[in-house]
C-alpha cells in the first residue's frame, strides 16, 4: 500500500504544482472547483445520502454557489467573512470530535447536518485559495508554498508515527495517528515553510510568524483530517472514494487542505504578505 501512495503521490503532484504556478487565477478557480465539487459529491454520500438524484440537486445548488462567489469577488468583506467563518467552523469541529457519537445516528436531521456542514468545509477553503493566488506578489507561489507545508506535514506525521508513535492522538476516529505524527507534522512543516518563505525574501521577524502561522494551519488540517475520519466511521466506509490507487477518494487527499487552506490565507493577510 505504501509503494502504491508513493507512485500515485509521484505521478499527481508534479500536475498539481504546474497547474498552481502557471494557471491564471481564473482559469485556475474553476479546475479548483471541478475538484471541489468532486469532493462535495464524495460529502454527500459520507453525510448519509444515498439517492443519486438528490446528491445531483446538492452539486447543482454548490456549482451556483461557486458562481455566485466568484461574481461578488469584488466585494471589501464576503470572501474575508467567508475565511473567518471557515476557521471558526474548524474551531468548533475540535468540539465534534471530543464527542464522537454526535451525530453519528443514520437519520435525515443527521444527515441534513452534515450536509450544513460540508458548506463550510468546500467553500471558505475555495475562497481563501483563489484569494491568495490572485494576491500579489507571489500569489501562486504562495499557494504551492500552503500546499507544500500539508504535504510536509503528512509526510512527517507518517514517519514519526510510523517509528516514534506510541500514544493515539484520537484512537475511535483514528487508530493510526499519534502524538508523535502531530510533532513530525509541526517539524516538516515548519522547515518547509521556512525555506520557502527564505526563498522569498522573508528573512526578518515575519519569518517566525510565518511558522507560527504554519503551526496553526497543520493543526487545523490534523482537524480536518480527523473530522473526515469521523465522517467515514459513521458511514461505516474505509475511503470517500476509489479515485486514486492507495489514496482513495479525492475527499481522502483534500480533507486536511480544506481545512488548512482558511486558516493559512488569514495567516498571510494578518502578517501583510
Amino acid at each position: 500500500m505504501l509503494r502504491q501512495r508513493v507512485l500515485t503521490a509521484l505521478l499527481l503532484a508534479p500536475l498539481v504544482i504546474l497547474l498552481i504556478l502557471l494557471l491564471p487565477t481564473d482559469i485556475f478557480a474553476w479546475l479548483l472547483a471541478g475538484a471541489f465539487l468532486a469532493a462535495t459529491w464524495e460529502w454527500t454520500r459520507l453525510s448519509g445520502m444515498k439517492s443519486r438524484r438528490n446528491r445531483g440537486v446538492v452539486l447543482g445548488a454548490a456549482v451556483v454557489l461557486f458562481v455566485v462567489l466568484w461574481l461578488l469577488r469584488a466585494s471589501t468583506w464576503l470572501w474575508p467573512a467567508l475565511m473567518v467563518a471557515g476557521v471558526a467552523w474548524w474551531l468548533t469541529v475540535c468540539v465534534w470530535l471530543r464527542h464522537f457519537a454526535f451525530a453519528a445516528a443514520p437519520t435525515p436531521e443527521n444527515r441534513n447536518l452534515k450536509l450544513f456542514a460540508g458548506l463550510f468545509v468546500i467553500f471558505p477553503a475555495w475562497v481563501a485559495a483563489l484569494s491568495i493566488h490572485g494576491s500579489e506578489p507571489h500569489g501562486h507561489i504562495w499557494v504551492f508554498l500552503a500546499m507544500l507545508l500539508v504535504w510536509a506535514a503528512d509526510t512527517g506525521a507518517f514517519f514519526a508515527g510510523r517509528f516514534f508513535g506510541k500514544r493515539k492522538l484520537a484512537p475511535q476516529i483514528s487508530p493510526g495517528k499519534t502524538w508523535a505524527g502531530v510533532y513530525g507534522a509541526f517539524v516538516t512543516s515548519s522547515v518547509a515553510i521556512a525555506a520557502g518563505g527564505w526563498l522569498l525574501g522573508v528573512r526578518d521577524a515575519r519569518l517566525i510568524g510565518l511558522i507560527i502561522v504554519t503551526v496553526v494551519t497543520v493543526a487545523s488540517s490534523i482537524v480536518g483530517d480527523l473530522l473526515e475520519s469521523l465522517m467515514k466511521r459513521h458511514a461505516n466506509v474505509k475511503d470517500s472514494g476509489a479515485l486514486f490507487p492507495g489514496h482513495g477518494g479525492l475527499l481522502d487527499r483534500l480533507d486536511s487542505v480544506f481545512a488548512a487552506l482558511p486558516v493559512f490565507a488569514l495567516g498571510k493577510l494578518l502578517l501583510g504578505f
